[in-house]
């Protein structure tokens, strides 16, 4: 099969230098999406991107994934069949060609095989929609016997053709050989003064060529993007949808109109989610995971029977079975929690692995550190982990109990069952089953505070 998809528009209504198909939906380029469901798609294919506009952040795009596809260049838009024809010199005759929309984000890979189905037998598979209103939309013409005869953009419409309801999306699928011999026939005899895909099924219909429909199974499979407003439409369908599945799943949302999936979520059984949490990149809830209201978790994996707190932050971590997060914590990139672990409200962790059983509930900063299993981080305590130039690693062993307000100058160890009196700055290893305390003897003086002199 051969996949085309138009992604050479300028996107004039989005008012952006960034390009109409790189704008997001749920945290991914609505190109992103396309070429996702083109992907998954039977068979092997060839996908070719027409560019345009912006190609060169396309391209660049496109070398930070791992889409295999091609390119070629509309250096004017001239119209949809001119586009199509900037790729035909890369189309193999023998097969389909599926023609898709790099701004139309959310087709399904089913409604593309059934599309591509239609043309696997020598006619011509079309993509139509009835919508309750289609204005903007080009009109599907059929003949008396139901038989589609060709289609009418809006602006070329009479107002008689402007009452048909059924919608023409875009989307097609035809013979490659006969395709590339319509393209050269296309005329710009319309209101717009471009050679319009369309008009080759009425050239496929005077060849007595078979003009076979089809309609997506939703409706927002089929919805285009020309503006920030219909972005933000789209987007909270497709969240809508998402969430939905999230509940046909078993997963309990306390209100399924107030999250945001920015990526990939995936959650086992009994997973519960409150209100306002955002979720981007990969994430991975496990069977029993709680996450509180205003939760932002991205590329993490929660293990089973895990609670995230209200208001928690967790970004590249992984938290282990049973540990308690928040609220108010943040588990920055490469922190790894084993099972039974307490982090509270305030409490920064960065790179650091954390054992079994280990606890910081309050206020404290823990960065490029190994804490060993049932180890307490007392309140206040901060791993001082850069020198202005390098980071340096804290060690603390199993058991070891740091006091509250306590400083660790890296690179540093504290030993097995170590205790670290609170207010201590430690700067040289701490033997493992001893008390170490650094701070001055306290002295009492007899003093009197000064009081206010009368005028």
């Amino acid at each position: 099969m051969n996949i085309v998809i138009l992604a050479a528009g300028q996107g004039k209504r989005m008012r952006s230098t960034l390009p109409k198909v790189l704008h997001p939906i749920a945290g991914r380029p609505m190109l992103e999406h396309v070429l996702t469901s083109a992907k998954a798609l039977a068979g092997d294919h060839v996908t070719i991107l027409v560019l345009g506009h912006g190609g060169e952040f396309v391209q660049e795009f496109l070398s930070k994934t791992a889409f295999q596809a091609k390119t070629a260049l509309q250096s004017e838009q001239k119209g949809t069949g001119h586009a199509v024809l900037q790729a035909c010199d890369q189309l193999s005759d023998d097969p389909v060609t599926l023609i898709l929309y790099g701004d139309v984000p959310l087709i399904q890979t089913q409604t593309l095989q059934q599309l591509a189905q239609l043309a696997e037998s020598g006619g011509l598979g079309l993509l139509t929609q009835s919508m309750a209103n289609p204005t903007g939309y080009g009109r599907i013409l059929r003949n008396h016997d139901g038989d589609v005869s060709g289609i009418v953009e809006e602006k070329d419409a009479s107002a008689e053709i402007r009452q048909i309801t059924e919608i023409n999306t875009g989307f097609m699928a035809l013979p490659t050989e006969k395709l590339k011999g319509w393209l050269k026939q296309l005329k710009p005899n319309n209101a717009q003064g471009e050679y319009y895909l369309t008009d080759v099924i009425a050239l496929a219909v005077a060849e007595g060529v078979p003009v076979y429909t089809t309609q997506a199974s939703n409706d927002w499979e089929t919805v285009g993007v020309n503006s920030r407003t219909q972005l933000a439409d789209l987007e909270r369908v497709w969240q809508h949808e998402l969430a939905n599945r999230l509940l046909e799943s078993g997963v309990t949302l306390l209100d399924p109109s107030r999250i945001d999936i920015r990526g990939e979520l995936q959650c086992g059984t009994d997973v519960k989610i409150d209100i306002g949490c955002v979720f981007e990149g990969k994430v991975v809830l496990g069977s029993g995971v709680s996450v509180g209201p205003h939760c932002v978790i991205k590329d993490a994996v929660i293990d089973a029977n895990a609670k995230i707190q209200a208001f928690t932050h967790i970004d590249q971590a992984t938290v282990g079975a049973g540990s308690v997060i928040g609220p108010y914590a943040r588990l920055r990139p490469g922190t790894v929690l084993a099972e039974e672990v307490h982090v509270g409200n305030f409490v920064e962790i960065k790179n650091s692995d954390v054992g079994a059983g280990s606890k910081a509930n309050h206020l404290a900063y823990v960065g490029d550190a190994t804490i060993g299993k049932k180890v307490n981080i007392g309140a206040g305590t901060i791993t001082c982990n850069y020198d202005g130039v390098n980071k340096h690693r804290t060690i603390i062993e199993d058991e070891a109990f740091i006091g509250s307000d306590t400083q660790l100058v890296a690179p540093v160890t504290v030993g097995k069952g170590a205790t670290l009196g609170a207010g201590t700055t430690l700067t040289k290893d701490a033997p493992a089953n001893q008390l170490t305390v650094t701070r001055v003897k306290q002295v009492s003086i007899n003093w009197q505070r000064p009081t206010k002199k009368s005028k």
